[in-house]
């Protein structure tokens, strides 16, 4: 299985995931711990926030994504390509991979004032 965990500075767990451009990217076998194998930097015109339906994902051979938030449409959005999407406030790109596998990952922090501005943009774009 591959995770991609949405990063700024690939350090932490970070949010818009639709406008996210750094990725950090791990693998998890059946009996292995997470393990980071790349970070991705993902050009402006790539990013979920454009893709389209029937395209190929922009993080090929992705199984879930893990970020901060992300507008309403971001996780059926995934859906459609058979990816699944979650927020979380663990800030831990490792510790938030380990607490998805394991089904304990604590849930999203509300959104901020910002955030919500961000859900009205994304709704007047045709990026679903």
């Amino acid at each position: 299985m591959r995770i991609a965990v949405s990063s700024s500075d690939y350090e932490r767990v970070t949010g818009h995931a639709g406008r996210a451009r750094r990725w950090l990217i791990f693998e998890v076998g059946p009996d292995s711990a997470p393990v980071e194998v790349d970070r991705v930097e993902l050009p402006r015109d790539k990013v979920f926030h454009h893709h389209k339906d029937g395209a190929p994902s922009p993080i090929p051979g992705i199984d879930a994504v893990i970020t901060a938030f992300a507008g309403e449409g971001f996780a059926g959005h995934l859906d459609k390509i058979g990816i699944r999407a979650v927020q979380t406030s663990e800030s831990d790109p490792a510790r938030a991979v380990a607490g998805f596998l394991a089904e304990t990952l604590p849930p999203p922090a509300p959104r901020p004032v910002s955030g919500l501005l961000c859900e009205v943009i994304d709704r007047l774009t045709d990026h679903r």
